[in-house]
């Protein structure tokens, strides 16, 4: 576990989201003071416990001024930002609609930051601003080409951290994510049918088939290649990014967060059966545009750096995930 640096407060955006609400019961196990800006469109306030919730949409026109008495009504000294949307697919029908809220609430987040002297901020930023790298392994130095408009706010997301680094001392660390899935507790599980584990979770509750899309890429079985990340996990790099905030010696600012191991979508559908005991169809279709064939973290940075390294596998993932559907 990582040794967390006691502060003030810790504002956590997004945090009754599925990877947030990981990072706030955390941070709550360490006797942390936690304080979450949500607009509970995707969140469950349930999921946060007793921690205070700002029900507040970061991009309307009175988010700076709520931000300014959150700040300062909770002694905020770090932020954890989450809040945005993320559906690939919609960002490609509404990219003002992303770009509005993801690049919007972002910057009036840090202006409230700004004038509130608050310089630790940890972003949670994708995968998806790599695109369709040409490399199976990907570092943090591979040029960025997102393909969509919600890895494309992702992407300025990170040059706003930059801009801000050199304008006025924010201490900032982008967190890449790859493919997040799994429960650290029953009650936090992913409800959104937008990843592969609710999607099949979904299929086999209403009785269809799973849809694998593509079966004939240069991968060993055919099937797309992504690099799973229990959420739990995931929420302990969130700590370790903070530690990090508090050196002197920081030579980076972006990190993969990932297991560096790949698993394929029949590889991901087997183990599911394994778990649940169920043998069902899978139903193969074309592939769909803008999916590469493989994608995975190198993760040699975040180790060295943060001491961080994921402890749970495919089978982790996948058993948490059942259990907490099960519960």
């Amino acid at each position: 576990m990582p040794t967390i640096l006691v502060f003030m407060s810790i504002l956590v955006t997004g945090g009754a989201g599925y990877i947030g609400s990981h990072v706030v019961r955390l941070l709550q196990e360490r006797n942390q003071d936690v304080v979450v800006v949500d607009d509970l469109d995707t969140g469950l306030a349930a999921r946060i416990g007793d921690a205070p919730l700002v029900n507040l949409d970061l991009a309307a026109p009175d988010a700076v001024a709520r931000l300014l008495e959150t700040i300062k009504t909770h002694q905020v000294s770090s932020v954890i930002h989450f809040a945005a949307k993320k559906q690939v697919g919609v960002s490609v029908q509404q990219p003002e609609h992303y770009f509005d809220q993801n690049i919007g609430g972002m910057t009036h987040l840090l202006e409230a930051m700004r004038e509130t002297g608050v310089t630790r901020f940890v972003f949670s930023s994708s995968a998806a601003t790599y695109g369709m790298p040409d490399v199976d392994s990907v570092t943090e130095d591979v040029v960025c080409a997102p393909i969509n408009p919600y890895g494309q706010t992702k992407l300025v997301g990170e040059w706003m951290v930059a801009n801000a680094a050199k304008a006025w001392g924010l201490r900032g660390a982008n967190l890449r994510y790859f493919n997040v899935a799994g429960a650290g507790w029953n009650d936090l599980a992913d409800t959104a049918i937008m990843n592969l584990v609710p999607i099949v979770f979904a299929a086999l509750d209403a009785g269809k088939a799973p849809i694998v899309f593509g079966d004939d890429y240069p991968t060993a079985d055919g099937s797309c290649v992504r690099d799973y990340v229990h959420v739990l996990d995931l929420a302990e790099a969130h700590l370790s990014a903070l530690d990090y905030l508090e050196r002197e010696d920081r030579k980076f600012d972006t990190f993969n967060v990932g297991t560096g191991q790949g698993s394929s979508v029949f590889e991901v559908l087997a183990e599911i059966k394994k778990v649940s005991g169920i043998d069902f169809e899978i139903e193969v279709q074309g592939r769909r545009a803008g999916d590469p064939p493989a994608l995975c973290a190198n993760v040699s940075r975040i180790e060295s750096e943060f001491g961080w390294t994921a402890k749970n596998g495919l089978h982790e993932i996948i058993q948490s995930a059942w259990q907490a559907k099960l519960a």
